[in-house]
C-alpha cells in the first residue's frame, strides 16, 4: 500500500469524523433553539385563555385546580383532573361513558 493512498483514507476518515462533529453541533445548537422558543411561548401564553387571550386564574373544585377565564367563563382542566372533579377516577372517555350510558 502506497503512503498517498494510506494518507487519503486517513484524511477521508478525519474528514467524516469532522462532520459528524459538525453535525451533532448543529443538532444541539437547534435544539437548544428550540427549548428557548418553547420557553418565550410559555411565557407568552401560559395561563391564557385558548378563547379569547385573557389571563386565566386557578380555582379550587373538590380540592382539584382548575384554570378559569373570568372573562370569558371558560373552565379547563389539565390531565385527570376532570374525572377528579367529577368523582370518577379513570380515563375521560370511560367516565363519559359513563354518563351516557346511564
Amino acid at each position: 500500500m502506497s503512503p498517498l493512498k494510506s494518507s487519503n483514507g486517513e484524511n477521508e476518515y478525519f474528514a467524516r469524523q469532522e462532520a459528524l462533529k459538525l453535525r451533532k453541533l448543529a443538532l444541539k445548537a437547534q435544539e437548544e433553539m428550540a427549548e428557548d422558543e418553547k420557553k418565550k411561548l410559555k411565557e407568552l401564553h401560559y395561563m391564557h385563555c385558548p378563547k379569547c387571550g385573557m389571563k386565566m386564574q386557578e380555582i379550587q373544585v373538590n380540592s382539584v385546580s382548575i384554570d378559569k377565564c373570568f372573562t370569558c367563563g371558560g373552565l379547563y382542566f389539565d390531565a385527570g383532573e376532570l374525572e377528579k372533579v367529577s368523582g370518577r377516577e379513570g380515563t375521560f372517555f370511560k367516565s363519559m361513558g359513563d354518563v351516557f350510558e346511564g
